[in-house]
């Protein structure tokens, strides 16, 4: 007899649980974070491994500093090369994996921007002058000067130049 007054009561334990949480994020209101936003962080261009002569390659660090709420980075961050009236998205790196990372206020991530010096005056080469960067979900840019000389082409001016996955800085 004792047995079916505890299932009773066990049962009902997890039903008045499973009530309080019905699929939400109910203990965690207040610590959702949703997409960093462009005028949210600093953005810093780091020292370049600068690609000396037309076909070598070189790379661009790129750091972005959490300076408000938390905020999440999903997918790859955007880059465009701007020279005149030509400009040029940024694909991704073949095999790179984007991966999604929290960023509290005074977190890091950064990735990398990799390129092949292009021809000065080369037919698919683009003269670029400017690198404008958003981040995943936004349309909110902010721009640096490029100047690492001209990004080689092979179909089309400036598509030899590719972004990494966001990598978190620090512990």
């Amino acid at each position: 007899m004792r047995a079916i007054p505890l299932t009773v009561t066990a049962l009902a334990a997890a039903l008045v649980l499973t009530a309080c949480n019905s699929g939400g994020d109910s203990g965690d209101k207040g610590k959702s974070s949703s997409a960093c936003k462009i005028g949210g962080v600093s953005v810093q261009v780091g020292s370049a491994s600068l690609a000396p002569a037309a076909g070598d390659t070189g790379e661009i660090p790129v750091s972005i500093t959490n300076q408000s709420a938390p905020c999440t980075l999903e997918h790859f961050p955007g880059a465009t090369l701007e020279g005149g009236a030509t400009t040029a998205a940024l694909s991704a790196q073949q095999g790179a994996k984007a991966q999604k990372l929290k960023l509290v206020k005074g977190d890091s991530a950064s990735f990398t921007i990799s390129y092949v010096r292009g021809a000065a005056g080369g037919k698919n080469s683009l003269a670029a002058k400017t690198l404008k960067i958003t981040l995943p979900g936004g349309t909110d840019s902010q721009s640096f000067p490029w100047k690492y000389g001209p990004v080689a082409g092979k179909t089309k001016p400036g598509d030899q130049a590719f972004v990494s996955a966001f990598q978190q800085v620090g512990d």
